[in-house]
C-alpha cells in the first residue's frame, strides 16, 4: 500500500513539474486608454483644465489691468497711492503663483483619483482573464525588452471584448479625437 502511494504521489509530483506553463502578453496602457470609463475621466480632467485655465486668465487680466493703469498714472500719484497700488500688485502676482502652483497638484490628484478605478479595472479584468485561461506570467508588451511571440499568447483582443472597448478603436483613431477635441476647444 505505502508502495502505490509513494508512486501515486511520485506521478503526480512528475506531471506538476512536467507541464508547462503558460505566458501571455498584452498591451495594458492601450487597453487603459481605451476604455470608455477613461472617455468620461479625460472630458473631466479636460473641463477641468479649462475652467483652471479660465481663473488664470482672469487674473492675469485683472493684473495686467492694474499694472497698465499704475504704469499710466504712477508719476500723477502721491507716493503712498504709489506704494499702495505696488502693493496691490504684488498681491495679486503672489495670489497667481500660489493659485498656480496649487492648480497644478490638484489637477494631478484629480486624474490620479480618476484614474485609479480605471486601472483597477482593467487589472481586475486581466487577472480574472489569465486565472481562467490558466496563464501562469501575464506581462505588459511594451515594457518587454524583447519577446517572442510565438511562445506567448496575446490576451489583448480578449481583454479589449471583456472591458467593452469597440473592435474598430485605436490608439490612433482615439489621437484623432482628442486632437478634434483640443481644436473644437480653440474656436
Amino acid at each position: 500500500m505505502k508502495k502505490i502511494i509513494l508512486f501515486a504521489a511520485a506521478m503526480l509530483a512528475f506531471l506538476g513539474l512536467s507541464a508547462q506553463p503558460k505566458f501571455a502578453y498584452v498591451n495594458f496602457s492601450e487597453l487603459v486608454q481605451l476604455m470608455p470609463e477613461a472617455d468620461q475621466a479625460r472630458t473631466t480632467i479636460t473641463a477641468s483644465g479649462k475652467e483652471a485655465q479660465d481663473t488664470y486668465q482672469s487674473m492675469m487680466d485683472e493684473f495686467n489691468t492694474k499694472y497698465s493703469q499704475y504704469e499710466q498714472k504712477a508719476s500723477t500719484w502721491t507716493p503712498a497711492i504709489r506704494e499702495s497700488k505696488e502693493k496691490e500688485l504684488t498681491d495679486i502676482q503672489r495670489r497667481v503663483q500660489e493659485f498656480s502652483q496649487s492648480i497644478q497638484q490638484e489637477l494631478q490628484q484629480q486624474e490620479q483619483q480618476l484614474m485609479a478605478p480605471i486601472y483597477k479595472k482593467a487589472q481586475e479584468t486581466l487577472n480574472e482573464i489569465a486565472k481562467n485561461g490558466g496563464y501562469s506570467v501575464v506581462i505588459d508588451r511594451t515594457s518587454a525588452l524583447y519577446l517572442d511571440e510565438t511562445q506567448w499568447t496575446d490576451l489583448t483582443k480578449e481583454a479589449r471584448q471583456a472591458l467593452g472597448i469597440p473592435e474598430d478603436r485605436t490608439l490612433e483613431s482615439l489621437q484623432a479625437e482628442l486632437q478634434a477635441a483640443a481644436a473644437n476647444l480653440q474656436q
